[in-house]
């Protein structure tokens, strides 16, 4: 009798992967590795990453905890590998990339009210809304830290730091049109070729 039970719950947790589900993993996390290779300054997938899996996963917990870990191991990578000349020992994240984390937040909680319908004026305008959120929030960080002091404690200070950041902007939103559209588009083509990626299964 045990031995049929733990027969059934093996067969149900076996059951349980979703060919959907590891489908939108694997492409945040190729994304996420996308971050290793040689970019402009600010063109990166961070966008793409934060949308997609708002879009595609019907648990939106996944939604949060799949690029959130994506983006953090890659910057543990970049951070004590690529870039280890820069920092002061082994990190797991410097203190200014909270502003980073607080704007990849605010994309995902906005693609998940945003993109409950996926189509091209959807995508496009949650496209510009991320890039728009990343540089407001992470150019207040920049302001609200100011580890340098190269800014007045005060509403023109916040100006001088936007206005710096102007731009980083444009390499945001191309970062983010061009990740957002081949991720959303990549996946579309895949759904149409692979019918069992259209059923509706993340979990």
């Amino acid at each position: 009798m045990n031995n049929e039970i733990l027969d059934s719950n093996l067969e149900e947790n076996t059951n349980k992967f979703k060919p959907r589900f590891g489908m939108i993993v694997f492409m945040i996390v190729a994304a996420a590795a996308s971050r290793f290779l040689p970019h402009p300054p600010n063109f990166t997938p961070l966008g793409g990453m934060a949308l997609f899996g708002a879009a595609y996963f019907t648990k939106k917990y996944w939604a949060f905890l799949i690029p959130f870990a994506a983006l953090w191991f890659s910057d543990i990578i970049l951070n004590n590998v690529v870039y280890a000349q820069y920092q002061e020992g082994f990190t797991l994240m410097p203190s200014y990339a909270i502003w980073t984390y607080v704007a990849f937040g605010a994309m995902i909680l906005m693609g998940s009210q945003v993109l409950r319908k996926i189509n091209i004026p959807t995508v496009v305008g949650a496209s510009v809304a991320a890039s728009l959120l990343f540089f407001f929030i992470t150019n207040f960080g920049a302001w609200y830290l100011d580890p340098f002091h190269m800014f007045a404690d005060d509403i023109s200070g916040l100006g001088v730091a936007l206005t710096a950041g102007l731009p980083f902007f444009w390499n945001t939103l191309a970062g983010d049109l061009v990740y957002v559209g081949a991720m959303f588009g990549g996946f579309e083509i895949i759904k149409n070729v692979y019918p069992q990626f259209t059923l509706n299964t993340s979990k």
